[in-house]
C-alpha cells in the first residue's frame, strides 16, 4: 500500500515526465553520424542539438520541383570558380587570380553575417 507522501512523490514524478521533451532514439549509419558531427562542430553545438537543428530545417525546407535536380554545393563551387577563372585577365598572377576568385565567390567579408550557409559565430 502506498503512503500519501509516496503517493505525492509519484504524482509529482509524472508531472515532470509529462514537462520534459520526449527522448527519442535513432539508428543512422556511421556515415550520416560522422556528417551530423562535422555540421555540429561547424556550428558550434553539441550532436543532440545538431541532430534536432537538422530535423527541424529539414521539416521546414521546401520540396524540390518535380524533375528538379539537387546539385552539390561543392561542385557547384567548383564550376562557378573555373567559369570566373576563365573570365579573369590571364595577365593576372596565379596568387592574383586565385584571390579574386576566392572573393567573388565567398563575398565581401562585409556581408559574411548575413549569409545563411555560414555559421554563425558568436562575440
Amino acid at each position: 500500500m502506498l503512503s500519501v507522501s509516496n503517493a505525492d512523490d509519484k504524482k509529482q514524478d509524472e508531472r515532470a515526465r509529462a514537462n520534459r521533451e520526449e527522448l527519442s532514439a535513432v539508428e543512422l549509419s556511421q556515415r550520416l553520424n560522422a556528417a551530423i558531427d562535422v555540421w555540429a562542430i561547424r556550428h558550434r553545438t553539441c550532436r543532440a542539438e545538431a541532430i534536432r537543428r537538422l530535423v527541424e530545417l529539414g521539416l521546414h525546407a521546401e520540396p524540390l520541383p518535380r524533375g528538379a535536380v539537387r546539385l552539390d554545393p561543392l561542385i557547384l563551387e567548383d564550376l562557378a570558380a573555373r567559369r570566373i577563372g576563365e573570365m579573369l585577365d590571364p595577365s593576372l598572377s596565379a596568387e592574383e587570380r586565385e584571390r579574386r576568385i576566392r572573393r567573388l565567390i565567398e563575398g565581401p567579408p562585409e556581408f559574411s553575417k548575413d549569409r545563411v550557409d555560414l555559421p554563425k559565430h558568436e562575440k
